[in-house]
């Protein structure tokens, strides 16, 4: 969905959705890690999201958003782990959104994507993630996924991709909203 289409649909009163992946990953003992990156404009840590695609399922969708936006590649659940509700600024409109969430068994963190200068990805405990979340919706999925990700998984989407270490973004564009984060993710992490 193009966002004139949201519009049009949010001055009509209908509802907007979004879809969203929770990636994830599992540490040596079992313990489970989640991705997050920041929003482009403020630089607030959410997960990876946007409108649905022409030709894609939900969770597909949502697995291409994680790519381009997360730099990740994995298998994406079929079943959504949640939703959640935000408001967004569509030109002089704020509307209500609804997302979708599915979960994102990473395989694969690419070394190069498409909003790499753009945006800065984490990889965090639950309990941490939670804390760098404006969102106590987006929160609470995040604590709940903690107690078990391991949904039915659809397929694998890491075609010709290879495997490289965590590359973390260097600001480009919005250095002010990236720094911003940089350094919030630093003091916790020292705290």
């Amino acid at each position: 969905m193009k966002k004139k289409k949201a519009i049009r649909f949010a001055k009509d009163g209908e509802g907007i959705v979004q879809v969203a992946a929770l990636p994830y990953r599992h540490r040596r003992g079992g313990a489970i890690e989640v991705l997050l990156v920041t929003s482009r404009r403020a630089g607030r840590f959410i997960v990876p999201k946007g409108w649905p695609m022409k030709g894609k399922t939900f969770p597909e969708a949502a697995a291409e958003e994680a790519k381009q936006e997360a730099g990740v590649v994995g298998r994406v659940g079929r079943r959504a782990i949640g939703n959640y509700r935000y408001w967004k600024r569509l030109r002089k409109l704020s509307v209500e959104v609804s997302v979708i969430v599915f979960p994102l068994k990473v395989d694969i963190e690419l070394k190069v994507w498409r909003e790499k200068r753009q945006r800065i990805r984490a990889w965090l405990k639950p309990g941490r993630a939670k804390s760098l979340m404006d969102n106590p919706e987006l929160s609470s999925i995040v604590m709940r996924a903690n107690g078990g990700l391991q949904p039915v998984m659809a397929r694998k989407h890491s075609r010709g991709v290879r495997r490289v270490g965590h590359q973390e973004l260097r600001p480009g564009r919005r250095a002010g909203a990236a720094a911003r984060a940089q350094l919030r993710l630093d003091r916790m992490l020292a705290a």
